[in-house]
């Protein structure tokens, strides 16, 4: 790999690094923020969800989430998203940001909860 691809390379390291972490909640904040009666949202697949997944979440799997838009309550209402590393979940966000959602925040990882 000549320097130019390798810096280019780099660069696209950092900022799906970056676009990963946008948005990104602690566990306490996210904890708290269910209790107050936020939405959690895991993105995982069906399969995965059955398999186990946070207490109270819906699953809604990252390429169906825009087909199921009324799931999520009014636009003004804040909503967790996870998945199992935090890319999915990130995906979500941005997906759901654009739809008009104000408070979204990625939790990330399910294991950080």
């Amino acid at each position: 790999m000549d320097p130019v691809q390798t810096a280019i390379f780099a660069a696209l390291i950092v900022a799906f690094l970056i676009f990963k972490r946008l948005g990104q909640i602690s566990s306490a904040k996210a904890r708290a923020m269910v209790q107050a009666g936020a939405t959690l949202i895991d993105v995982r697949s069906p399969g995965e969800f059955a398999s186990g997944h946070l207490p109270a979440a819906k699953n809604i799997p990252v390429g169906e989430i825009g087909a199921h838009l009324e799931m999520l309550g009014a636009k003004e209402s804040p909503i967790i998203v996870y998945c199992a590393s935090g890319t999915r979940s990130a995906m979500a966000r941005a997906i759901l940001k654009s739809k008009g959602f104000r408070e979204v925040y990625n939790l990330g990882a399910m294991s950080r909860w």
